[in-house]
C-alpha cells in the first residue's frame, strides 16, 4: 500500500462522512449498549430473547468499523 499522495489531476476518492470511523463506531457502541439493556431488562421474553444477537451484532459491526478510515 502506497502512501503517496496522488498524482496532480487526479482526485482522491473520499468516503462519506457517515462511514467514517467515529460516527459508524458509535453507532456500533450504541448498538451494543441496547443488547446490554434487553438483556438486563425483566419485563419482555422477547427482548432478552433476541439480546445475545443484537449484542454479537454489534460486537462484529465495531471490529469491521474499526478498519475504516477516519
Amino acid at each position: 500500500m502506497s502512501t503517496h499522495p496522488p498524482a496532480v489531476g487526479t482526485q482522491m476518492r473520499r468516503w462519506p462522512r457517515w462511514l467514517r470511523r467515529g460516527p459508524m463506531e458509535l453507532v456500533a457502541c450504541v448498538v451494543i449498549g441496547v443488547g446490554v439493556l434487553m438483556l438486563l431488562q425483566p419485563y419482555a421474553l422477547v427482548l432478552y430473547t433476541y439480546s445475545f444477537v443484537v449484542t454479537l451484532a454489534g460486537t462484529a459491526m465495531f471490529i469491521v468499523v474499526s478498519k475504516f478510515p477516519e
